[in-house]
């Protein structure tokens, strides 16, 4: 397959002209009457452009929709369909698909090869249909796609009870479909930005490493992130993610880790989660960033969206806390990076600029006593030190002469100014919370711990020396 190819196949499941809603209903809550009323609602909102058919042998009007009776009667121009049907009729179903034409399918519906033999017939029925029509197939048993820009949403959870993040440059890959609408929500709430969201399922069809190859080629798209329980096709994967890992990072969540977690995967989407170590292996032959959970993922994520690639592993600290300052140094040296011996022209001018008690050197600390100048300064003379590859900015907004909006302008624009990448730390309640939000509206990473800071950077170090190892 090339990757002509594959954009082309995979397109209908992110800019549809026209979706089939089979299994559509007006009963408020179910399934079928959740992803209609999703495509309805941004239909309406002028953000879905394609036309939207809900199919439902016993209906003839969904709240002034036409529903069609059954698929052969679908206009030409529908490409997608989304099927929530009960699993027994979903291979009928894909027939009639395959006779109508519509290439890109997402099953939504559960109760197929996690279930035992019958279902995985099911699935090898469906499957062989797809094969001999050119169908690609999202599922089955999954929440299929969100894509906030094109009003692509068959999340099946209400919006009065999930929320949808913004758009954003990450995408995120789940086999769960239940972690994927978690995090869609959690995401909204903490404000971080999601392009395109795939929950795959079983994935009988379209797997990770297709995906790995659609979004490398998507503009929008600047990190990709997976939950993964297991691989299905290994060679076809480590293939797909060396060339795609030299293009764009990808971070990986890799559960069933233990006994007991590989047992639950293969119930949940019968799953062979496989050896730990054997993808342990997998992820650092192909450039792979595997998170050791959920905020792991995401902080990495947070930080490639935002970043630039540092030079080196060696950080520079500016805190305002001592404390924070020795947590930051001790994650420094957890996270295998190097504290940054800084320049003496960087001493000089620092010495010169702060008052006697500021503490100059890494880390500088600029003391309780701050204003916002002072982080100016020692922010100047940091992005300047050719022996600084990155920067952990730690403010604690509490202290009293810090002018809040005055230093978060100053961060963000040497956050967009510097070559080095910037991230920033902010420990604190609910007003810290409100200026890291202001901060990160402004294009830099913040952080509640100077570990996670610290863990953030150590992530871009990595990525940044395998795609330099590859130069070579």
């Amino acid at each position: 397959m090339n990757e002509g190819d594959i954009r082309e196949q995979l397109r209908p499941f992110f800019e549809p002209r026209a979706v089939a809603i089979i299994g559509a209903t007006n009963k408020r809550g179910k399934v079928g009457n959740v992803i209609f009323e999703n495509f309805k609602r941004n239909k309406e909102k002028g953000i879905f452009k394609g036309n939207i058919y809900p199919v439902n042998p016993k209906l003839d009007e969904i709240e002034g929709y036409k529903v069609y009776h059954d698929v052969s009667e679908l206009p030409d121009d529908t490409d997608l369909a989304v099927i929530a049907i009960p699993a027994p009729a979903v291979p009928e179903t894909m027939k009639k698909i395959a006779e109508k034409g519509i290439k890109a399918v997402i099953i939504i519906t559960g109760g197929f090869g996690e279930l035992g033999e019958e279902g995985k017939r099911m699935e090898r029925e469906i499957l062989e249909i797809a094969r001999a029509h050119g169908i690609r197939i999202i599922g089955p048993n999954c929440v299929g796609v969100y894509a906030p820009d094109t009003g692509v949403d068959t999340v099946f959870l209400p919006e009065e009870k999930m929320d949808r993040p913004q758009s954003g440059p990450i995408a995120f890959i789940s086999q769960s479909g239940a972690f994927a609408a978690a995090m869609l929500d959690w995401a909204a709430m903490a404000g971080i930005g999601i392009g395109k969201m795939v929950s795959y399922g079983n994935k009988i069809d379209v797997d990770d490493a297709d995906l790995m190859e659609y979004f490398a080629h998507d503009d929008q798209i600047k990190v990709m992130t997976f939950y993964i329980e297991g691989v299905k096709d290994g060679r076809k994967f480590m293939e797909v993610a060396k060339k795609v890992t030299k293009i764009k990072p990808i971070i990986a969540l890799k559960s069933g880790r233990t006994e007991y977690g590989a047992k639950a995967a293969s119930s949940h989407t019968g799953s062979l989660a496989g050896q730990d170590v054997i993808y342990d292996a997998v992820f650092k032959q192909t450039g792979i960033i595997r998170a050791e959970d959920f905020e792991h993922m995401f902080d990495l994520a947070k930080a490639f969206a935002k970043c630039k690639l540092p030079k080196g592993d060696r950080i520079g600290i500016i805190t305002d806390g001592g404390g924070a300052g020795v947590m930051a140094s001790d994650a420094v040296a957890k996270f295998g990076l190097k504290l940054a011996e800084l320049s003496e022209e960087t001493i000089k001018f620092l010495r010169e600029r702060f008052p006697p008690h500021a503490v100059v050197g890494n880390p500088t600390d600029v003391v309780g006593d701050t204003d916002a100048e002072r982080y100016r300064l020692a922010l100047e003379a940091f992005t300047k030190d050719p022996n600084v590859d990155a920067i952990l900015v730690i403010v604690l907004f509490q202290v009293p002469l810090l002018d809040e909006e005055e230093v978060i302008n100053i961060i963000a624009d040497y956050a967009k100014k510097s070559e080095k990448p910037i991230v920033a730390v902010a420990m604190g309640g609910y007003k810290t919370d409100k200026y890291a939000r202001m901060l990160e509206e402004k294009g830099v990473p913040v952080y509640p711990t100077p570990e996670r800071g610290v863990r953030a950077l150590a992530g871009l170090v990595r990525y940044a020396k395998y795609l330099r190892g590859n130069e070579k």
